[in-house]
C-alpha cells in the first residue's frame, strides 16, 4: 500500500529565499515551478527523484539530531564542494560495512548528512 516511495520531505526554514539559494546554488537542487501560491513563503525543490519542500517559519528552531541524508558517490568531493561554498562539514566517519558519512547544516541549522555507501 505505501510502497510507492516517499513523495517529498518538508523542511521548515527561517528564511525561504536564503534557504532556496543554499539548496539550489550550494547543493545543486533544481527549483520546481509548480508550487501553488500558498499564504506563506517557501519553495519546492527537486533532488534526483526526491522533492524537498521548504516552508518558511520565521521562529523555527530545528530539533537536535533530526536530519535527512543525501547520497553521494564521492564523499571527499562533496565535502570539498561544500567547503568551497563556505559550509562547515564534519570530519568523515566510517560505519564499517555500511557507509562513510559527514554532517553539515543549512542556513536554518537543519542537520544534513552526506552518505557514501561502501
Amino acid at each position: 500500500m505505501f510502497d510507492a516511495g516517499v513523495h517529498h520531505v518538508s523542511l521548515n526554514v527561517a528564511d525561504a529565499a536564503v534557504a532556496t539559494r543554499f539548496y539550489v546554488d550550494g547543493l545543486g537542487m533544481t527549483q520546481r515551478d509548480d508550487r501553488p501560491d500558498f499564504s506563506f513563503d517557501g519553495a519546492w525543490l527537486q533532488s534526483g527523484d526526491q522533492q524537498i519542500h521548504l516552508l518558511e517559519v520565521s521562529d523555527f528552531v530545528p530539533p537536535p539530531g533530526q536530519h535527512f541524508a543525501l547520497g553521494v558517490a564521492d564523499l571527499n568531493a562533496a565535502r570539498a564542494h561544500l567547503e568551497a561554498h563556505g559550509v562547515t562539514v564534519s570530519e568523515s566517519k566510517a560505519l564499517p560495512g555500511i557507509c562513510v558519512q559527514s554532517f553539515f547544516k543549512d542556513p536554518t541549522d537543519n542537520l544534513i548528512k552526506l552518505n557514501q555507501p561502501l
